[in-house]
């Protein structure tokens, strides 16, 4: 039979549906409860799309293509049903999309993955997440503020989980070993000059390297570190950290060129010919040499925590920090990283890099009624001070302590769930619950492997197709009736005794994060 789809004629066999039709002309029609090989039962609604001909709006998951059909699978209406299909999802969904902590951190560093590898023991891989964002561990372990902790949910329950001494052991454990400094990536070919040796130059030079460009630091003092050497005191931050963690940088492969003072001659003489690009991180004395450019600060759009990068002329690039009324060392990191990705950007495309903050989902506080769900995957051991004092910092044994006071807040499919995928694509909202909503965050832990969240179940029944069909003796079912059906374990079993054949295929075919792996590493 023949039908059109946007436009395009399409040829298929009598009983495909309009999503099958669609995806063999290439036109992808977004879902969460469609897959491939299963029953089709639409319940996501925003597979929907609209029949010109009889003028409706029809699932095309389940529907099936007729001859002469005239099928449009995008328009303003479309899109607009399919927001608020998701917005009915979303209402009924708790869940963070990230951990508290982690959207507190200026760097964004996978704090909840990190706890996780050091309760087991895996500090390597450990160190591994926290070098993807933070470039001197060691040095914030000393003296961050701690944003994360203070947004740390453990704290509704009793103390914060001491996130900054766990980063700090980490990377102090693996300075002493051989993988301390991070191997750069397949070289790109180009070579960065970045200005100023102080936190934020420092971890733009970290990430140039990792992104693979040759990287020269210039600094007017005559040892590196910026306001972390000359600044801060021994007491607070003793400098043979600070120059372990930049001797790091150095056998990445940085160059420091101290003593040099770049002014605007210099950069528009030396550096601006005799580099691919420039990245000023000197702090407030960067405005002084843009401003010699007689040109306004363009704005990007890449932006990290409240202060963008700038680029006042083609191939430079500021860390700014004028919206600052106090230094926050872990801000500079996060600018200087943002700063090498966005240079590293436009050396590769020629344009500026866009940066869209994905969705977030969030439930707010945790209620008193959830203390324990959350416990369930936190040990309940109060927090761990360290028997040398703060400034001696955590013994392996008491960091693994501590990481297993972590609840695990974030979602463990951040990167694959569906609904936050297309939440941020069509623009969907999501209000925050109240206390005075009946829906309570409940959490099934039993298993080895899998952790199931019923709060951020769309009922697709997906999972219970595939447990029925790999011959599972109990699985996984419908529970209750109409609007407060759920899906769960039946007879009061448990996860573990649901899912003993089939929890690889439910986990992968698990449009949210309801049903997820417990570690990255399955």
């Amino acid at each position: 039979m023949q039908l059109t789809i946007d436009t395009i004629q399409v040829t298929v066999k009598a009983g495909t549906t309009l999503m099958q039709a669609a995806a063999s002309v290439g036109i992808t029609i977004p879902s969460l409860c469609y897959r491939e090989g299963h029953g089709n039962h639409p319940s996501c609604m925003i597979c929907m799309v609209k029949d010109l001909g009889n003028n409706r709006l029809i699932p095309s998951c389940a529907f099936p293509a007729e001859e002469g059909m005239n099928i449009q699978t995008h328009s303003p209406e479309i899109n607009e049903f399919r927001r608020e299909a998701l917005e009915l999802l979303l209402s009924d969904h708790l869940g963070n999309c990230d951990a508290p902590c982690r959207r507190s951190c200026p760097a964004s560093m996978n704090i909840p993955e990190m706890n996780r590898l050091i309760a087991d023991g895996r500090f390597e891989e450990a160190f591994l997440v926290i070098r993807e964002d933070i470039a001197l561990p060691q040095v914030m372990g000393y003296i961050c503020p701690a944003p994360c902790e203070k947004a740390c949910h453990r704290s509704y329950i009793d103390s914060p989980v001491s996130i900054c001494l766990l980063k700090r052991f980490t990377a102090w454990k693996q300075s002493k070993t051989e993988t301390n400094a991070m191997p750069p990536a397949k070289p790109a070919g180009r070579h960065i000059a970045v200005v100023g040796s102080g936190p934020a130059g420092l971890s733009a030079a970290f990430y140039v390297l990792r992104l693979g460009h040759k990287c020269t630091i210039f600094d007017s003092h005559s040892s590196p570190g910026g306001a972390l050497r000359y600044e801060i005191s021994d007491e607070k931050l003793p400098k043979t950290v600070l120059d372990c963690e930049i001797d790091s940088i150095r056998q990445m492969g940085a160059v420091f060129i101290m003593n040099t003072t770049v002014d605007e001659k210099m950069l528009q003489k030396k550096l601006r010919p005799g580099f691919d690009a420039v990245i000023l991180a000197t702090g407030s004395d960067a405005d002084q040499i843009v401003s010699d450019f007689g040109l306004n600060i363009v704005e990007q759009v890449a932006q990290t925590y409240h202060n963008p990068v700038h680029s006042p002329a083609p191939g430079v690039f500021v860390c700014d920090n004028r919206n600052r009324k106090r230094p926050m060392g872990i801000l500079s990191l996060a600018h200087g990283k943002m700063a090498a990705r966005t240079a590293s950007h436009y050396l590769e495309t020629g344009n500026l890099m866009e940066v869209k903050h994905p969705f977030h989902s969030s439930f707010g506080h945790l209620l008193e009624e959830e203390f324990e769900e959350y416990m369930k995957e936190g040990i309940k051991e109060k927090r761990v001070e360290p028997k040398n004092g703060f400034m001696g910092g955590f013994t392996q044994e008491e960091a693994i302590l501590e990481a297993r006071r972590c609840m695990h807040c974030d979602c463990r499919k951040p990167q694959t769930c569906k609904l936050r995928q297309y939440a941020g694509e069509y623009g969907a909202k999501q209000k925050h619950r109240i206390p005075s909503d009946q829906k309570r965050i409940t959490r099934s832990v039993q298993h080895d492997f899998v952790v199931y969240e019923p709060q951020k179940c769309i009922r697709c029944g997906l999972c219970i197709e595939i447990t029925e069909r790999g011959g599972e003796s109990a699985g996984l079912s419908y529970i209750g009736r109409g609007f407060n059906v759920t899906i769960g374990i039946p007879f009061d079993l448990s996860l573990k005794e649901a899912l003993t054949k089939t929890a690889a295929a439910c986990v992968a075919a698990c449009p949210t994060g309801a049903l997820a792996w417990k570690k990255n590493s399955h």
